[in-house]
């Protein structure tokens, strides 16, 4: 099947959007898909903030980007848009780096206010970037995501459908059809 990238825009060790992307690549593994984790937030500062594209953990970052089929992006919304910490990635991959690309954009947030930065702050670079399919993203409240004391998730039911669904679309755009009826039926 496909390779994906999964790429974390989160600041924090403890991110509810990186535990959410990371129970969603477990469905993707499920479906047959090869899933990489990328956590921007293990990436050093002084690459990130310096601009050195040839820093080893940007370069290995590119190339991930660059072997993947599809990028599942998760992001917090600060002040309405993706974090500072993923527009700092992205500002340093080439310019075309999604090209040919199926991508799936997700955000969390605390309120529905931040409900639109998918498309209007997120959606609109990952198309610049040359992204060949960007599917319907999901914005996810934080108030529906809850982590147990043992790690586990758990996430609302009515946003635990909607990510299932956005995630089985991008999964079948990825050409994981044959596998989601597998995994599914």
């Amino acid at each position: 099947m496909a390779t994906i990238l999964s790429v974390s825009g989160s600041p924090s060790a403890t991110s509810r959007t990186q535990r959410l992307l990371r129970h969603l690549d477990a469905r993707l593994t499920a479906q047959g898909h090869e899933v990489i984790p990328l956590d921007v937030r293990t990436i050093p500062a002084e690459a990130l903030l310096g601009a050195d594209f040839r820093h080893p953990e940007i370069v290995r970052a590119t190339a991930l980007v660059e072997q993947a089929d599809g990028v599942v992006v998760g992001t917090p919304v600060y002040k309405a848009a993706y974090s500072g910490l993923l527009k700092s990635l992205l500002d340093l991959l080439p310019q075309y780096a999604l090209a040919g690309k199926t991508v799936l954009p997700l955000a969390t947030g605390g309120s529905t206010a931040h409900v639109l930065a998918i498309d209007y702050a997120l959606r609109p670079v990952l198309s610049s970037m040359g992204a060949a399919h960007i599917v319907p993203g999901w914005f996810t409240l934080d108030k529906d995501i809850t982590v147990g004391d043992d790690g586990s998730l758990a996430v609302a039911p009515g946003s635990a459908e909607a990510l299932a669904q956005v995630t089985d679309q991008f999964s079948t755009a990825l050409g994981g059809r044959t596998a989601l009826l597998a995994a599914t039926g």
